[in-house]
This record gives structure tokens, sequence and C-alpha cells, in this order.
């Protein structure tokens, strides 16, 4: 009698002590999953520096490439028309009114930067001839490597680097994506009228990034 009384109690202490097992691997299993994917995370490869917002050390080290004529900057073209509801400058396939204003700003703080020792290049599409116009005030020299850049990017923006010469290139978010995949760094996604700075000399084989201007926060970098 006593042993019939009992197995019913030791069947439940099994049971119990089974469900506590499994609990606990599935609680260390999803402790050990958060472990990797928090490593993978911290481990992963940074972004393109913000060089506003006090930003002072990036500041002063695109100071000094540009100085010496060894930016690289990839400017993309301000907000395009067919994509907004805002008024159009002229036609749908070019930038919007509101964003003429816009493209001049930021050339005005490239022209405190200094644009004697640049080189100016465009895509051909209405949006970025329009774009480099009112940032530079002139037409700019028309690339079809600005647009149709997949697999070259890399090839061309170095075959137009002139060694002691600034290089600008007013192009397309899929370019910059571009350059960047090829430098093998991580794709970011540049607002409209962003500006990504490389510095390249003799000495480096290819562009190493410097990071990225906002079109709306240029009053917050400090270049001398």
């Amino acid at each position: 009698m006593e042993s019939r009384l009992g197995r019913p109690g030791i069947k439940r202490s099994l049971n119990v002590g089974g469900l506590t097992r499994i609990k606990f691997g599935a609680v260390a299993l999803l402790a050990a999953l958060f472990v990797i994917a928090l490593t993978f995370w911290l481990l992963r490869p940074a972004g393109p520096a913000d060089l506003a917002h006090g930003n002072i050390a990036g500041d002063k080290a695109l100071a000094a490439s540009w100085a010496k004529g060894d930016t690289i900057v990839l400017i993309r073209h301000v907000e395009r028309c067919d994509h907004s509801t805002a008024a159009c400058l002229d036609s749908t396939d070019g930038i919007t009114e509101r964003a003429r204003a816009v493209a001049a700003g930021i050339g005005s703080q490239f022209a405190q930067l200094g644009l004697t020792n640049a080189d100016i290049y465009n895509s051909p599409l209405t949006r970025t001839v329009q774009t480099s116009h009112y940032m530079f005030n002139t037409l700019g020299s028309a690339q079809d490597w600005l647009f149709n850049c997949k697999g070259t990017m890399l090839r061309d923006v170095l075959a137009h680097k002139v060694a002691g010469r600034n290089l600008m290139l007013v192009t397309h978010s899929e370019c910059m994506a571009e350059l960047e995949k090829q430098l093998k760094l991580p794709t970011s996604t540049p607002g409209y009228g962003a500006s990504l700075f490389f510095t390249v000399d003799s000495a480096n084989a290819n562009p190493k990034v410097l990071g990225v201007i906002e079109a709306s926060d240029w009053l917050s970098v400090d270049i001398k």
C-alpha cells in the first residue's frame, strides 16, 4: 500500500524537476543568444562619424585634409521634386523651389573652406545639375559615372582625384553607398544635401572616411 501511495508523488517530483530543467535551459539559451547578438552589435563596423555638433577632432582632421588638397567629398543632391509635394524649381525631374536655398547655403560653407584648389563634377541628371549650379554658382562638369556607378565608383573616383586638389562630386545616395560598399564600409543613408568626406594621399591606396555633415548641421560645424 505504501509503495502504491508513493508513486504519484515520485512522478510529480520527476515532472516538476523536468519542467524546471527545461525552463532553465530555455533561459540559458535566450541569455546566450542575447550575448551573441550584443557582441555582434558592439563589434559591427562603425558608420561615418558625424562631423557636426562639436566633433572638434573630426573637424580638425577635415580642415587639415582640405588644406593639403587630400579631400574627396560626395554631396547628395538636394530635395528632388518628383519625391516631394513641394513646388518644383523648374521641371519635375529637378529639385524643389525650397531646396535652391539649401544648395546655396551649403555652397557658402564650402566657399569658407576654399574652392580654389577643388575640382567639381556632377551627375548629368537634372537634380544634380541644378544642385551643383546653385551650390557653386557655376555649371560643373557632368560625368555619367556619377550616376551609372555600380561596380566602378571607387575606380572612377581615384581616376579623377588630382594630387593636391580636393575632389567634389555632386551625386546620388546610391553612388555614395556604392563607394562605401567598395571600401568595405557600412553603407549609410545620407539625407538630401549631405556631404560625405574622405581623405586620401599618396601613402594611401584607398580613401579613408572622415565623416558626414548633413545639410541642416553645417551651422554646428567649426572648421578653421
